[in-house]
């Protein structure tokens, strides 16, 4: 432990960590947290706030005060930046040295460094991913496998461009206090990659960029936005060179897309269709709703549901409108290279996805897998043929009320034990491997992260606390999810490897209480 000028580090120092917690990276975390840590405080508030009034029976809906933004036909967010001009095909993950390798030999334009949803926020997680990024831009990155594989970089011009995915604002990094109290992760993870990163990535002729996930409103991007002024500003970097993507994965969120894109406007680079926490935000947002917003099996939720299909086209006129770029969702299907069948299930059902998006306009979408990466970019190759992307598509065909995104009932498919069960297994498989310190990993063919398993998690909490009947005719009670959670783990085996998970899970979906993310109660397991 060691503090200076109030700033203090409780983590272990480990291998080249001095080359991350430098003294200048310190000192901006510091005046981060001490300029913007009391209005971080106030926006968890208002979401707070914004809970209780939909709890006890208030809805969503576009906000009159600023309607003035919306409407006004002349304003645009900052040209695309270089990079970021053609962004069709993106894979996402962690930045453990091996996927980052991986990553950015994948033949995708962009690759979103994740310190968020595929991450396990261990402090060596945390502060070893932003070494490997410094050693990929560098050029002296490499990895060996325990099988002896060795892996390298490709040449410059052939590597994705990186995009940094910090932690969400109800984070916390409680490794590195201010003034004695834990640190916004957000603002860490920011800040650690932007001291670092921003002159490697000009002198490679990019910037550095980021997405920016989990936000509910406009008044969350102008948190964001002043972060990148003073950090900027401090760093004598010009204003602007910070560009940002919008995740829009909370139902809250989708009522403010144009304001957001305003608040960021000099640094926007677009919005993301967050497909899975977009429905994890609906269910926890109405959980207590009753069976108008009490959804089917997770399987059954796809983007061709009305109210998905609305909030999914009405992000794309946003963007458009506004110059800014859409990009589509997460294809989470996970090839198989030795189960043909499998393999080609998958890749059906990913390229399907992309017609669609492509389609609607999307100037690009994510995969999770690089062998995934081929078929999306075909096609959008299709779709844009030489053309970097669809910013000329306005879709002035889109009519979006507040009530199409809110129409949640009606959606075909039912409740069903399989789905039940499905729910408890992936849960708990996943935590077991977050508690393990891997934060990405393959259940059922499915590359499952946070989001996923919060979905899977919150389905249960509502369907116990919104009465819901099975296909069997049972009605989902604590007592039903607590058998089934037995006879999983049954089929799991290594009762003793899972006994951590199933208390986490018990915690987070059978509790009287809902828990706001599954990630809060486990990050204080952790040291």
């Amino acid at each position: 432990m060691e503090n200076t000028q109030g700033i203090t580090v409780t983590g272990e120092r480990h291998d080249r960590f001095d080359e991350v917690l430098t003294p200048q990276a310190l000192a901006l975390l510091g005046e981060l947290q001490r300029q913007l840590g009391p209005r971080r405080a106030e926006v968890l508030r208002a979401r707070q706030v914004r809970q209780s009034e939909l709890s006890a029976g208030g809805t969503l809906d576009f906000r009159p005060e600023s309607a003035e933004i919306r409407e006004d036909a002349s304003w645009r967010v900052a040209p695309p930046a270089p990079g970021l001009v053609d962004r069709r095909v993106e894979i996402t993950g962690p930045t453990d040295r091996k996927m980052t390798i991986n990553a950015l030999n994948s033949g995708a334009k962009v690759w979103l460094a994740d310190f968020e949803d595929a991450n396990t926020p261990l402090w060596e997680n945390m502060v070893g991913g932003q070494l490997n990024l410094m050693d990929a831009l560098d050029r002296r990155i490499d990895f060996e496998s325990p099988d002896g594989k060795s892996y390298a970089l490709r040449p410059e011009e052939e590597l994705a461009t990186i995009v940094v995915r910090p932690r969400g604002w109800h984070l916390s990094e409680k490794h590195l206090l201010v003034d004695g109290e834990p640190m916004s992760a957000s603002l860490f993870d920011f800040a650690l990659y932007l001291v670092h990163g921003a002159q490697r990535q000009l002198q490679h002729g990019r910037g550095p960029y980021f997405y920016l996930p989990k936000m509910e409103s406009a008044a969350e991007a102008r948190l964001w936005n002043d972060a990148f002024l003073l950090a900027q500003d401090a760093l004598g970097i010009p204003r602007g060179t910070i560009r940002a993507t919008v995740l829009i994965e909370t139902i809250p969120a989708a009522f403010e897309m144009h304001e957001i894109l305003y608040e960021l406007r000099e640094h926007s680079a677009g919005l993301n269709a967050g497909r899975w926490d977009y429905l994890f935000s609906l269910i926890k947002k109405f959980r207590d709703r009753g069976a108008g917003f009490v959804l089917p099996d997770r399987n059954s939720v796809t983007m061709t549901a009305p109210f998905m299909r609305a909030y999914s086209e009405l992000l794309v006129q946003t963007c458009h409108r506004r110059g800014a770029h859409a990009i589509g969702g997460m294809a989470a299907f996970i090839p198989s290279r030795r189960d043909e069948q499998v393999n080609a299930t998958a890749l059906a059902k990913v390229r399907q996805d992309k017609q669609r998006e492509a389609g609607a306009g999307y100037d690009g979408s994510w995969v999770a897998h690089p062998d995934l990466v081929p078929v999306c970019r075909e096609v959008f190759d299709e779709h844009l043929g030489e053309r970097p992307n669809q910013l000329d598509r306005q879709r002035d065909d889109v009519r979006v009320s507040a009530g199409e995104l809110l129409a949640v009932g009606g959606v075909e498919g039912g409740v069903t034990e399989a789905g039940l069960r499905n729910n408890v297994s992936v849960a708990l498989q996943y935590l077991r491997s977050w508690l393990a310190g891997t934060g990405a990993v393959a259940v059922f063919n499915l590359m499952e992260d946070a989001a996923t398993a919060e979905i899977s998690r919150s389905q249960i909490w509502q369907w116990i606390h919104n009465p819901t009947t099975l296909d069997t005719g049972e009605t989902v009670t604590r007592e039903l999810v607590e058998r089934i959670l037995e006879e999983e783990c049954d089929k799991l085996g290594d009762p003793a490897g899972y006994a951590d998970a199933r208390a986490l899970f018990v915690e987070v979906a059978l509790a009287e209480d809902y828990t706001e993310f599954l990630t809060l109660p486990a990050y204080q397991r952790f040291p």
